[in-house]
């Protein structure tokens, strides 16, 4: 199967109310550039430095995701281009990216990350922490990111009655937050959950994103 057949593939699967994240990581050009050519827009990536350099040599109508960890520090260097900052966990995070996002006169927009899974080691803000964030002024101040929605990983498992269970507890956080009065800042339309394995699922329990990638590229090689 070519990049392309993957595509079509998984994009005729999808509700089109969901949006598909082409997760490019440790991937070449040529391969993006063949998702690109099958009309792909929205590239995932998980480390700043690679996504800048594809950013700096791709057509200019991608829009770039980050989708990994972020460090306060390496924030500069995504601001001019960026289009949605999947893992923000923290104020301080936040208050980095309206930063670096004011110089460029830009809006950023960015998903704040849930820990929703078993696995201590996943980065994410609990519901409590959520509640807290939201309702800081220091946060309402922000005026160059704007909080579009949020993002979680489930356990990674083989049961499936315990990942639906995470999604669905996201899902219910995420209808809390529709509710609440949007602010300027503050606009939650974007629920990204699911990936290559389980993104079905994540759809039946009402994502409207999905980041897939080795569905689409093949399998990722670690070695290089």
């Amino acid at each position: 199967m070519s990049i392309k057949n993957n595509l079509q593939h998984i994009k005729a699967s999808l509700p089109p109310h969901v949006t598909l994240v082409a997760v490019s990581k440790t991937k070449p050009i040529s391969d993006l550039m063949e998702a690109y050519n099958a009309g792909q827009r929205i590239f995932g990536e998980n480390k700043i430095q690679e996504m800048t350099d594809k950013w700096e040599e791709m057509p200019k109508d991608i829009e770039w995701h980050m989708i990994g960890h972020v460090q306060t520090n390496k924030v500069k260097y995504m601001a001019p281009y960026v289009s949605l900052i999947h893992g923000v966990d923290s104020l301080k995070l936040l208050k980095e990216i309206n930063k670096q996002a004011k110089k460029h006169n830009r809006v950023i927009n960015c998903l704040l990350q849930m820990h929703i899974a078993e696995e201590e080691t996943k980065f994410g803000l609990n519901q409590n922490e959520l509640n807290e964030l939201l309702a800081l002024e220091e946060f309402k101040s922000l005026k160059n990111i704007k909080v579009t929605g949020l993002m979680g990983m489930a356990t990674f498992t083989e049961d499936e009655n315990r990942i639906k269970k995470e999604f669905t507890y996201l899902k219910s956080i995420f209808d809390e937050l529709s509710i609440q009065p949007q602010t300027l800042n503050f606009k939650p339309e974007t629920l990204s959950m699911g990936m290559s394995g389980d993104y079905q699922l994540a759809i039946a329990c009402g994502s409207n994103m999905v980041r897939i990638g080795s569905s689409i590229f093949g399998a990722r090689n670690y070695a290089e």
